[in-house]
């Protein structure tokens, strides 16, 4: 038996059939979120173990400002995937006000 988004049900009514299930996963279902939260902690890691570079030059090589500029890069990259993997599906969204009748 073959769906369509619109046709005649019992007595002559127009029904709608929603076809199940989404295209994507949410997101705490995804590699992407795994792969973000490691990649963020390997940051925080390396920013905590790496020292000074030496007496002579005085400073840390990757200080705390880099390390979070490197989240928020990270950050960035990470909502855009997912907005990406989002654009163009269709939600199951039951709620009136957004129906386009």
């Amino acid at each position: 038996m073959a769906t369509s988004d619109t046709g005649l049900g019992r007595a002559g009514r127009d029904v709608h059939v929603r076809r199940g299930g989404e295209e994507t996963k949410p997101s705490f279902k995804t590699t992407e979120l795994i792969v973000y939260v490691l990649a963020v902690i390997g940051v925080l890691i390396a920013s905590a173990v790496t020292g000074d570079a030496g007496t002579d030059n005085g400073g840390d090589v990757f200080a705390a400002d880099k390390a979070w500029w490197f989240i928020t890069l990270l950050t960035i990259g990470y909502m855009v995937s997912r907005g990406l993997a989002k654009s163009g599906v269709r939600t199951r969204d039951t709620d009136p006000r957004t129906d386009d009748h």
